[in-house]
């Protein structure tokens, strides 16, 4: 089944603000649960759907791609949870006291671990976008970019805290990084504000990073760009992105591509087109004409005698590279008609005039004629 838009799956504007896109959320999350619908295939597709469709549009800088972009912006980016009831979890903030709205439909409180608050966190996924030439789109690059992301601190290596001192249970939370009390039906909970949510307080925090565990650095790298790239897909360079907390993994860096359009040349799917002119006399009489392809190689092209305005001449495996062979270069050919004549020149084309017949009395054009 084809993507629906994601702004149609939440059912707000393009406009929407960040709380109409939380709020549409919530209702649709809480209505097409799982475990509120336990076997309803749609429902379970439903909330799959309107979980990506935030994941997007709560996220500036993936919502500003996906505008730009679409699906092909965001790809990978987002994806339906394989753990329904850590779902909210990700998204506790558009949920204000009902955080934890997941224990309604069975899904049970925080624990300490890997896989909850305080263990180690895979880091965030950074975005780069670059401008490359159209050449090097078809043939393949090597970029060299520099940017900023969090690295570990090596201080501290990440534990956020100061050589010998250790981290101690939040006694408030008593490290479930949460504050439950009952309201009503619901087991409500808010993020513990002493310890921020990490279950943990760190006694002495690391000078160099304060407790963070990272630092900010900037760093260059070498991209590779492969050959045939198109414009707006990405290149993933793994583990190039933020430092993950508590020793978690790095995130991934994603580079995204535009390609400069060129003077001469476009591209469709594998093929290049470019146009060249050509004299009438050449037109006419046919000629050997001499062509320079993208990658700068002088070619000798044969031009019919007759050849008409337009036309098109194919030069195979010039075009862009796909695997083991290369797409088509699509010349067409335009013909130039001067806008001055020399005395001789004029002369040549009236004597050629009276040849052909043409300044006798005009008669009717017929569709034939222009059809021939």
């Amino acid at each position: 089944m084809a993507k629906r838009d994601y702004y149609e799956v939440l059912g707000v504007q393009k406009n929407a603000s960040k709380d109409d896109i939380k709020k549409s959320y919530r209702k649709l999350a809480i209505q097409y649960h799982p475990d509120k619908n336990p076997g309803n295939k749609e429902a379970e597709e439903k909330f799959k759907e309107a979980t990506e469709a935030y994941e997007i549009l709560a996220d500036d800088q993936k919502k500003a791609a996906y505008d730009q972009f679409g699906f092909a912006g965001v790809e990978g980016m987002a994806g339906g949870p394989r753990d329904y009831s850590t779902v909210f979890r990700g998204f506790e903030d558009i949920f204000g006291d009902f955080s934890s709205i997941f224990d309604l439909f069975g899904g049970g409180g925080f624990r300490r671990g890997t896989s909850g608050r305080g263990g180690a966190r895979q880091g965030a996924n950074l975005r780069y976008d670059i401008e490359i030439l159209f050449k090097d789109a078809v043939f393949g690059t090597k970029v060299e970019i520099q940017y900023s992301h969090n690295e570990s601190c090596p201080t501290c290596k990440g534990s956020g805290a100061a050589n010998g001192a250790g981290k101690k249970t939040c006694p408030a939370c008593q490290g479930s990084g949460q504050i439950r009390h009952s309201q009503g039906f619901f087991s409500v909970a808010s993020t513990c504000h002493n310890c921020g949510g990490e279950g943990y307080i760190i006694e002495q925090p690391c000078r160099d990073c304060g407790g963070s565990g990272t630092q900010k650095k900037r760093q260059k790298i070498m991209v590779t760009i492969p050959a045939g790239v198109e414009n707006g897909k990405r290149v993933v360079i793994p583990k190039q992105g933020d430092a993950g907390a508590n020793g978690g993994p790095p995130g991934d860096l994603y580079v995204f591509i535009r390609i400069k359009p060129h003077e001469y040349f476009e591209r469709q799917d594998y093929d290049l087109y470019c146009a060249v002119p050509i004299s009438v006399s050449q037109a006419a009489l046919g000629a050997d004409i001499h062509v320079t392809t993208l990658d700068n190689k002088t070619i000798k092209v044969k031009v019919p005698a007759g050849i008409q305005n337009g036309k098109m001449l194919r030069i195979r495996d010039e075009g862009v590279p796909s695997g083991v062979r290369r797409g088509n270069l699509y010349i067409k050919l335009m013909v130039k008609i001067p806008e001055k004549l020399s005395r001789r020149g004029r002369e040549l084309l009236e004597e050629l005039a009276k040849i052909e017949g043409q300044n006798d009395s005009p008669k009717p054009i017929s569709l034939s004629d222009l059809t021939d």
